[in-house]
């Protein structure tokens, strides 16, 4: 007798996996993201689209650990940008923009880079040239060419203190692109920064980075 209820069972088990298949009602799991996807995904800004469209909010709790326990800067940069545009969690600007400073400040590039982006064009927040600079600056140190190209064009604008004008020259001559038009646009900043400093100072700024 045991051995048929255990058979029944077996058998039932059996039915109502392949129901769930047939009707579409199983979800596939989705595993955590390991940091480096995240940093990819952030590059090619396919973040937001990759948890609500392909992954189906499926892991909003462990995103929002992620940030607040662990305190892992690429979950509270996601979790911040999820919140600031309404994407899996109700909207909310002024939280999402504090993750996104939260990662800013353990030193996560993409973080610095669109806070100084969003400071300069005032998404979501106030625009603020000084404050758009700070950050910037800093994701432009670390190698970031989009930050090292708007911080070009706020100096070529006008704005900014004269002393930056050197390091974002220099950030600039030592970055690397397979990138025809990505050369292009820092070969032109770079012509129009060198025509606002002394030519001893430019030669100084294609010096190696210590």
């Amino acid at each position: 007798m045991r051995q048929v209820l255990i058979t029944l069972a077996l058998t039932a088990l059996g039915f109502n996996a392949v129901s769930a298949q047939e009707q579409g009602g199983e979800l596939e799991a989705v595993q955590l993201y390991s940091d480096a996807e995240l940093v990819d995904m952030f590059a090619e800004n396919t973040h937001l689209r990759r948890v609500e469209k392909q992954d189906r909010c499926q892991l909003v709790q462990d995103i929002e650990a992620q940030a607040n326990i662990e305190l892992r800067p690429t979950y509270q940069f996601l979790y911040g940008d999820m919140l600031a545009w309404g994407i899996c969690y109700s909207q909310d600007e002024a939280l999402g923009i504090l993750y996104m400073e939260k990662a800013a400040q353990q030193g996560l590039i993409a973080a610095l880079e669109q806070l100084g982006r969003y400071y300069h064009q005032g998404t979501l927040v106030q625009k603020d040239v000084d404050r758009a600079i700070l950050y910037l600056r800093e994701a432009a140190s670390l190698g970031n060419i989009p930050a090292q190209l708007r911080l070009a064009d706020i100096l070529i604008a006008g704005q900014g203190s004269p002393y930056d004008f050197k390091n974002a020259y220099q950030w600039l001559h030592q970055s690397i692109t397979a990138d025809e038009t990505t050369y292009q646009a820092i070969e032109q900043r770079m012509d129009k920064l060198a025509q606002r400093m002394p030519p001893s100072v430019v030669e100084e700024a294609k010096s190696p980075l210590n």
